[in-house]
């Protein structure tokens, strides 16, 4: 059985996550807050998200959130692929 290289499965799991969180931003900068209110509604199968999106966002926490997003993503796929290698038996 083939193993994952640890590191390279946390940065594809990182910038997964970075890529999403990018996402997350477009729509907020782009639909406005009910557009933004309707679209999180819908994704999350109904959850009234109207009190607790918040638009006024600085730069620079975004950018924070953006960093931590990544870095949470990394630690998830390194745990995922060092777990999973593991738990592969070696042959000889």
């Amino acid at each position: 059985m083939n193993r994952f290289n640890v590191k390279k499965l946390g940065f594809a799991f990182g910038l997964t996550g970075a890529i999403i969180y990018l996402g997350c931003m477009i729509v907020m900068a782009t639909a406005g807050k009910e557009g933004t209110i309707s679209f999180f509604n819908s994704l999350l199968h109904g959850l009234d998200t109207t009190s607790i999106i918040r638009m006024d966002v600085p730069l620079s926490e975004a950018f924070l959130g953006l960093v931590q997003t990544f870095i949470i993503g990394w630690l998830i796929g390194a745990c995922i692929g060092g777990l999973y290698n593991a738990q592969i038996k070696h042959r000889k």
